[in-house]
């Protein structure tokens, strides 16, 4: 195994890593931004406001993305097993 191989793998997993975890963080992200803004235009500051609507759009966001963020992991995993004999053997 040379040095090649160990960073394309590298660099697949921190794709696919991204790929997978960009819909929640974005969504979460989106929502915090939204409730921050009327937090700040309303006046209210309560740290519990913002908790209840992220988890609700991440539960939306598993059930809607759920199904290709698993077949993405999947897909990754068996090109991984896939190429197994190559990665260990090497050129």
């Amino acid at each position: 195994m040379n040095e090649d191989i160990v960073i394309q793998l590298g660099q697949d997993a921190l794709k696919t890593l991204a790929m997978v975890a960009a819909p929640m963080l974005l969504s979460t992200l989106i929502i915090g931004l939204i409730i921050s803004i009327f937090q700040a235009l309303t006046q209210i500051n309560e740290n519990t406001l913002t908790f209840v609507p992220k988890m609700v759009v991440i539960a939306i966001v598993l059930i809607l993305a759920g199904p290709w963020m698993l077949d993405t992991l999947s897909t990754y995993t068996v090109s991984l097993f896939d190429n197994i004999s190559t990665v260990v053997r090497g050129p």
